[in-house]
C-alpha cells in the first residue's frame, strides 16, 4: 500500500541533501514573509479571529502576535495567512501551494512539542516532499473536478508533518493518511465571487492534518488504501490520468522540495509566464500602454480554464481573487502599471476604468504544451500598437522555478517588502533554522518585526 511505505519513510531516517534543506529553508522564509504581509494588511483576520476564539491549550502562536492558543487552531490561523494573498510557492507539477500547507502544521506541532530546528526542519521537507508527490500523481486531476489541488493535497502532507513531530509509528502515520484522505476537499466554486474561501483551504488542510495525526495517536484508524483504492481520493476527486506510483518513485533520491516555485507576482501561477512574457515585450521597445490596441497571448487549455474562464467577467473582477485569477486583468494592470504588487489587488484598484478597458483589448488562444504541465507552460503574447507596430514576448516558463530560480537576494527584498521592514534578525534564524535550539526565538521575532511596523504606524 502506498500509505504504508509513504509513511515509513516519512517516519524513518530521512537523508537530507544540503540543497534540500536549503530550499526548504528558502520556502519556509517566503511563507514566513506571506504570511506576516497578510496579518499586516488585515488579510486572513476571520481565520485568527476564530482562531483565538476556538483558543485552547496555549500550545502554538498565531504567527506575527504573541497569542497563544490550540495547535491545530494556529495551523487554521497560520495557514490561512500563508495563502491570504495568493503571493505564497507553487510547485507546478502538482499545482499546489506547497508552504501554505507545511509551515503550519510544522510550525504549530512544533512548538507544542518543543522540537528543535532541525527536527521541524525534516518535519518540512516531509511536508514537501508528500503534498507534491500526491499533487503530481494527478497532473491537473483535482482542478479539472473542480477541486483546490492544495487542500485535497494538503491534508496529507500535514498529516505527515505533525506524525513526524508528535513521534508516531508507521503504522499510526498511516491511519492518519487514511483519515486525512476524508478531509480532503476545497471547492473552487470561489472563482468570479467574492467569496474568500481559497485563502482559507490551506488552514482547513494544515488542521485537518494535526487532528487526522492526533486522531490516530488516540487510537482511530483509517483506509490504508487511500491513493490506491478503491474508493482512493483519486478515485473520488481526480480527473483524468492519475499515476499513482509517482508518489513513492524515486522517494529519497529524487527531491521535489527543491522543484518548487517562489512567486514574484502576488496573482495565480497560471499567469505569471503569460505576465512575464508582457515584461519582456515591454523591456523590447518602449511604448506606452496608451498606445495598445490589442494582446494576443498564447494559453495552455489547463491554464485558460482558470485565469480565461469567459463565463465570468474577467475584465471586472468581483473581488481582488477574482482579479488574481483574471488572466486579461493581469495583462492590463501590468501594462499600465509596469509591475503587478499586492497593491495592485486592492479593492480601490479593481474599480480603476483604464485597466477594465485594456483588459477588453486581451484575447488568447489554447494551445497544447504536451511535454509540460500548465504551470511549467511557455509564454508568449504579440503586443500590436495603435501605429500598427507588432510586440512579441516571450518565455521558455515562468520565472522564480526551474531552471531560473529567485535569487536569495530577491527573496530577501519580496520577505523585506512584504513585512514592510527590514529584519535580518528573522532572516537569519530561517536560514539557520537547523540549528535553533527551539522555535522560541523565531516566533518571538516574527512578532516583534510585525509590532515594529505598528509603533512606526505602518
Amino acid at each position: 500500500m502506498i500509505a504504508r511505505e509513504l509513511a515509513a519513510w516519512a517516519l524513518g531516517e530521512v537523508d537530507i541533501p544540503e540543497t534540500v534543506r536549503t530550499a526548504a529553508k528558502r520556502h519556509l522564509l517566503d511563507g514566513l514573509g506571506t504570511a506576516l504581509a497578510a496579518v499586516r494588511t488585515g488579510a486572513g483576520t476571520p481565520a485568527t479571529t476564530v482562531a483565538r476564539g476556538l483558543g485552547g491549550p496555549g500550545e502554538a502562536t498565531i504567527l506575527g502576535t504573541s497569542d497563544r492558543v490550540s495547535a491545530p487552531a494556529a495551523a487554521l490561523a497560520n495557514g490561512t495567512l500563508v495563502h491570504a494573498l495568493d503571493f505564497d510557492d507553487t510547485h507546478a507539477g502538482g499545482l499546489v501551494h506547497a508552504t501554505s500547507v507545511v509551515l503550519p502544521a510544522a510550525l504549530a506541532v512544533g512548538e507544542e512539542r518543543g522540537a528543535t530546528g532541525e527536527q521541524v526542519l525534516t518535519a518540512a521537507v516531509v511536508g514537501y516532499e508528500a503534498v507534491c508527490r500526491i499533487a503530481a500523481a494527478a497532473p491537473h486531476g483535482f482542478h479539472s473536478r473542480g477541486l483546490h489541488a492544495t487542500m485535497v493535497a494538503g491534508v496529507f502532507s500535514s498529516a505527515l508533518v505533525a506524525a513526524r513531530l508528535m513521534g508516531l509509528d508507521a503504522e499510526r502515520a498511516t491511519h492518519a493518511l487514511g483519515i486525512a484522505g476524508s478531509q480532503a476537499g476545497g471547492l473552487l466554486a470561489f472563482l468570479g465571487t467574492e467569496a474568500s474561501t481559497k485563502q482559507l483551504h490551506p488552514g482547513f488542510a494544515s488542521q485537518a492534518g494535526i487532528i487526522a495525526a492526533r486522531l490516530a495517536e488516540a487510537g482511530a484508524t483509517g483506509p490504508a488504501t487511500v491513493f490506491d483504492g478503491p474508493h482512493s481520493v483519486y478515485d473520488a476527486m481526480a480527473a483524468g490520468t492519475v499515476d499513482r506510483s509517482a508518489i513513492l518513485a524515486e522517494l529519497g533520491t529524487r527531491w521535489e522540495t527543491t522543484n518548487i516555485g517562489i512567486k514574484p507576482w502576488p496573482a495565480c501561477q497560471l499567469s505569471h509566464a503569460t505576465i512575464a512574457a508582457v515584461r519582456q515585450a515591454m523591456a523590447t521597445e518602449s511604448f506606452d500602454a496608451a498606445q495598445v490596441a490589442a494582446v494576443h497571448a498564447i494559453v495552455h487549455p489547463d491554464s485558460a480554464s482558470v485565469v480565461c474562464d469567459t463565463s465570468r467577467d474577467l475584465t471586472r473582477p468581483a473581488s481582488p481573487y477574482a482579479a488574481k485569477f483574471s488572466l486579461p486583468w493581469c495583462v492590463a494592470a501590468v501594462l499600465i502599471d509596469g509591475d503587478l504588487g499586492v497593491d495592485t489587488f486592492a479593492d480601490q484598484s479593481l474599480t480603476r476604468p483604464e485597466i477594465t478597458a485594456l483588459a477588453s483589448k486581451v484575447t488568447w488562444e489554447l494551445t497544447p504544451s504536451p511535454k509540460t504541465v500548465a504551470a511549467d507552460a511557455p509564454g508568449e503574447v504579440t503586443i500590436t500598437l495603435t501605429d500598427g507596430r507588432r510586440i512579441t514576448g516571450h518565455v521558455e516558463r515562468s520565472p522564480g522555478g526551474g531552471p531560473a530560480p529567485l535569487s536569495q537576494e530577491a527573496l530577501v527584498t519580496k520577505f523585506e517588502t512584504n513585512l514592510g521592514r527590514p529584519a535580518p534578525e528573522l532572516v537569519r534564524s530561517v536560514m539557520e533554522l537547523d540549528a535553533a535550539p527551539d522555535l522560541a526565538t523565531l516566533i518571538r521575532q516574527a512578532a516583534a518585526a510585525v509590532a515594529g511596523n505598528r509603533e512606526d504606524g505602518d
